[in-house]
């Protein structure tokens, strides 16, 4: 039996993990934050659990649906009906199908044809491939037209790319739009949801990873890789030297590229290519609804937040003893004034814009008020990106690589996470075909 090493202890290396475990090997998880489980964090709310940063499952997340099996949460998991809606001039604009699309008073006929062609091609018939050099704005310029794209996808992309948003491929929107729509049945969109938040799912994997002997290690970041004849074999951390026959890391590429960089700069230095940014959310508990919609993307300029994500518009309120929980998100460049903000000051600029949408909003109806942020929340990806996406089977013999890098041309999520494990697995030569394949369009590059 041989023992591998995982270096991170979010759920890509968790459920590489437990993969590994189940494939017969000795594994050690080497996490460097107090708690495992990365963008799975949550916090206590009214004698339950609410993430950090929201999350929610689609209806065809097959890896997904396959680990709450494994685990035994079938119960747990819920799918319900989500309602979403667009904030355009000034106005709340329903927009959950064809209906509501006919009354989006901010385009015409005719920009209402080309947005509904253009978005159903591109979820349901483009190849992704073939649009990789194409900027998405260029590209919904072209075909849905300009009106659209002001209206519609110039603010979105702006407010989750920002300065990136002009380099941002028509590849990446495929991805995106394939993940939403192939949600939606007749009837509206339906989302996932785990009663008692992932929490759950992260304590069952937790448990199932103990009995399999699995060792989890929390607090302890690696500070270097350890090489014994040209060949990685461990990592050095303030606790201890962990030695291992084979090595897969799943952190962000930046963090990789300062281990990696002392050994080889060259393979450092084009991991350095790949850039991250940042996401915030600051979330209040409401003694009362706040909006008429689950998700309401925010298309008027001005604003420093681009989603408000009212959980309890998908969940009941009385989930949460009765209190209401709205979700303000922000992706951020690293250079935005956001990453380093101090939280209270966060909450009140999120907060007090707020009330620009809902004008009956007043203070005493937000009982408490919770700000997290990440520096790392999700991969830029400009043109051609694939080209930077490296290959799992890094130049160092004995390390191999899964991290966020490798969701693209897909959307990050859970489920696209467990898709990459999967795949990193199978590149170290384990069997995952009991891990079924969906819809994701994660973990195609770099596995060859």
């Amino acid at each position: 039996m041989s023992s591998l090493l995982i270096i991170g202890g979010g759920v890509t290396g968790l459920t590489a993990a437990y993969l590994a475990s189940k494939a017969g090997h000795r594994v050690t998880v080497l996490e460097g934050a107090a708690q495992p489980g990365g963008l799975l964090a949550t916090f206590p709310v009214a004698e339950t659990r609410l993430e950090h940063f929201y999350h929610h499952f689609f209806t065809h997340d097959a890896e997904l649906h396959w680990l709450v099996r494994e685990l035994g949460l079938e119960d747990r998991l819920r799918y319900l009906p989500a309602s979403m809606g667009v904030y355009r001039n000034g106005r709340y604009h329903p927009f959950n199908g064809g209906a509501d699309l006919l009354r989006f008073s901010p385009l015409r006929f005719t920009a209402k044809v080309r947005f509904a062609m253009s978005s159903l091609y591109l979820a349901k018939m483009a190849d992704w491939r073939a649009w990789e050099g194409v900027p998405c704005l260029e590209w919904f310029r072209t075909y849905a037209g300009k009106s659209a794209t002001d209206a519609i996808w110039r603010p979105m992309l702006e407010i989750k790319f920002g300065p990136y948003a002009d380099r941002v491929p028509a590849a990446w929107m495929v991805g995106r739009l394939r993940q939403r729509m192939s949600s939606r049945k007749r009837g509206g969109e339906r989302l996932g949801y785990l009663h008692g938040s992932l929490e759950v799912l992260l304590q069952a994997l937790l448990g199932k990873l103990r009995e399999r002997g699995v060792d989890v290690v929390c607090g302890c970041p690696v500070e270097s890789l350890v090489i014994d004849a040209g060949r990685v074999k461990g990592a050095l951390t303030a606790r201890g030297r962990f030695e291992a026959d084979s090595v897969l890391a799943t952190i962000p590429a930046d963090r990789f590229a300062d281990l990696v960089e002392p050994v080889d700069g060259a393979y450092g230095s084009t991991l350095r290519q790949i850039e991250h940014f940042g996401a915030v959310c600051t979330i209040l508990e409401m003694d009362r609804p706040l909006g008429e919609c689950y998700w309401l993307n925010v298309a008027d300029p001005g604003f420093p937040f681009g989603g408000v994500i009212e959980h309890t518009r998908l969940l009941p309120a009385a989930d949460y003893a009765g209190r209401h929980l709205v979700y303000l998100s922000r992706y951020f460049e690293r250079s935005h004034a956001l990453a380093t903000m101090g939280i209270d000051a966060i909450a009140e600029t999120m907060t007090g814009a707020l009330g620009k949408i809902y004008p009956r909003l007043r203070p005493e109806h937000v009982l408490k008020r919770h700000v997290f942020r990440t520096q790392t929340a999700a991969v830029v990806c400009d043109m051609n990106f694939s080209r930077k996406v490296p290959a799992m089977r890094t130049p160092l013999p004995g390390l191999t690589y899964a991290g966020m890098v490798h969701v693209y041309p897909d959307e990050r999520s859970c489920n696209n996470s467990i898709r990459v494990a999967a795949e990193a697995l199978r590149v170290l030569g384990c069997d995952t075909s009991g891990v079924p394949s969906g819809a994701s369009l994660a973990g195609q590059i770099g596995v060859d």
